[in-house]
């Protein structure tokens, strides 16, 4: 078991390190002078090369590498270009509407969804089972911005029983709070109930099949016991995969989320990081959030010796 956590951890490290250089890379390969941009229009060429060395720009790559590596480990995530202050500030401050509108999200998606593949396999070839297969087709198959601009017509526009963009702080109320991330969390929501109800039924039934099963039935064991105690724990490393890729992919999803409902979290943070080139910024969000990644990759790794004692050995 230690062998195990401890091949895991030697991954996540390699893999941020191979991240934390993809990230730079990528970065200052991209097209764009972020000097230029701060410079402004009617800015001439020697203006600009006193804001690239200001920067620290006009270093080589390797030496930029090197200095801001060596800060990202002491825990110093650069200053922002533009507004001159630390990056860490910045995404603190977006970081409670990021967070709630995720674990809200979550907390929806691996309950509805887990429901209903549960329920798909038990009843597979019924109608619940087709009604239930069928939105999760749709809910895979459409963007998570036309599910959001759909859900604002409804709910917003025609029926005015939600607010149609912004977001309140839960110390300025819980309902406040709520009801605010009440639209957002069901945009994204719908795509990963689709996406964890389809690997949870396809995980049941194949379980479902085993002659194991087939003999708790003879047996008498009841539909609950079938379900819960032996089928679903048995299903239980695909379908933790699935919730662990669901939470990963929650990034892409939390900025087009954010952009829609004009919520201030880490998604609009970097968005408009990316239209001024704020290199310090966008590195910070992005290696904060890739760790959380192979945090999560991590975590789930670990939970299969769980769910499965076989992957310890």
């Amino acid at each position: 078991m230690a062998t195990y956590i401890l091949r895991r951890m030697v991954s996540a490290i390699a893999v941020m390190a191979m991240v934390g250089i993809f990230i730079f890379l990528l970065l200052r390969l991209a097209p764009g002078d972020p000097a230029a941009i701060i410079a402004g229009d009617t800015a001439t060429e020697e203006m600009i090369a006193n804001i690239r060395e200001q920067l620290g720009l006009n270093e080589p790559l390797p030496v930029q590498f090197v200095h801001w590596a060596l800060g990202i480990l002491s825990g110093d995530f650069g200053i922002s270009n533009f507004s001159g202050r630390p990056v860490l500030e910045l995404i603190s401050q977006r970081l409670e509407p990021t967070i709630s509108l995720s674990i809200l999200t979550m907390i929806v998606s691996v309950t509805a969804g887990v429901s209903f593949g549960v329920i798909a396999a038990w009843r597979a070839g019924g109608l619940v089972d087709r009604i239930l297969t069928a939105f999760a087709t749709l809910g895979f198959s459409v963007p998570v911005f036309v599910v959001g601009f759909f859900l604002i017509y409804v709910f917003a526009i025609r029926t005015g029983l939600l607010p149609v963009q912004g977001y309140q702080p839960i110390d300025h109320g819980f309902g406040s709070w709520l009801v605010h991330l009440i639209l957002p969390t069901m945009t994204l929501s719908v795509f990963y109930i689709a996406f964890i109800a389809r690997i949870a039924r396809a995980s049941m039934l194949e379980v479902l099949s085993e002659d194991y099963m087939r003999t708790a039935a003879a047996k008498g064991a009841s539909s609950y016991s079938m379900l819960f105690h032996h089928a679903l724990k048995n299903a239980g490393v695909p379908i933790l995969t699935v919730i662990g890729l669901s939470f990963a992919g929650l990034i892409s999803g939390v900025v087009i989320t954010e952009t829609v409902f004009n919520i201030p979290g880490v998604g609009r943070l970097v968005v408009d990081a990316i239209n001024n080139r704020d290199y310090p910024i966008i590195q910070g969000a992005l290696i904060l959030v890739s760790g959380l990644y192979v945090l999560i990759n991590l975590a789930v790794d670990l939970s299969y010796t769980l769910v499965d004692p076989r992957i310890r050995y």
